[in-house]
């Protein structure tokens, strides 16, 4: 039995929320997202709350009810507030700018690297060392931001590389004589 499906999500102000067959639409400041519910659970829409319920009681055991809460939680967070993560780039001569479509990554290889940014996304270089990734779907930002930080992880003896903004690195000790 899911304790997290059970909550009911509130809609906050200016947002609004649309039921059609198993594809639920949120309208929101910064945009408008859909999402395909299973066709196991129902989703019912009361006065400002969106409330999950599984059409059968054998489906109330069922990990799938929470997830989709939670995914319906997250589409009405980022259509309202929207979601950001950022990254940095430690190392001598690590830069990041942005021009038009594309960021441009100069992280210690003989050739810069050229990423695309996808529709949806907005990416920012505020310094040139930090990357901030933002948007309003959640899965999206994170794919982008894990797809970035891959072309240089960070190494665990100097720390050098690209990572998240509160991430440790744990380091290791040299070569001793």
């Amino acid at each position: 039995m899911s304790r997290i499906a059970k909550n009911n999500i509130k809609l906050p102000q200016d947002t609004s929320c649309k039921i059609d067959n198993n594809i639920i639409s949120i309208k929101g400041k910064l945009g408008e997202s859909s999402l395909t519910i299973s066709e196991l659970f129902s989703v019912k829409q009361i006065e400002n709350e969106i409330q999950v319920v599984p059409k059968n009681d054998k489906d109330k055991s069922n990990p799938l009810w929470g997830t989709t809460r939670a995914h319906i939680a997250n589409t009405v967070q980022g259509v309202c507030f929207g979601f950001s993560k950022i990254l940095e780039l430690n190392g001598t001569g690590y830069r990041a700018s942005i021009s038009g479509s594309k960021l441009k990554l100069q992280v210690g290889f003989s050739h810069d690297i050229d990423f695309d940014v996808p529709d949806g996304i907005k990416v920012e270089c505020p310094k040139q060392n930090i990357i901030k990734i933002s948007g309003v779907n959640k899965e999206s930002i994170g794919a982008v931001a894990a797809k970035i930080r891959s072309f240089r992880k960070p190494e665990p003896f100097k720390g050098k590389g690209i990572k998240y903004e509160n991430e440790f690195i744990f380091r290791k000790e040299g070569k001793k004589k």
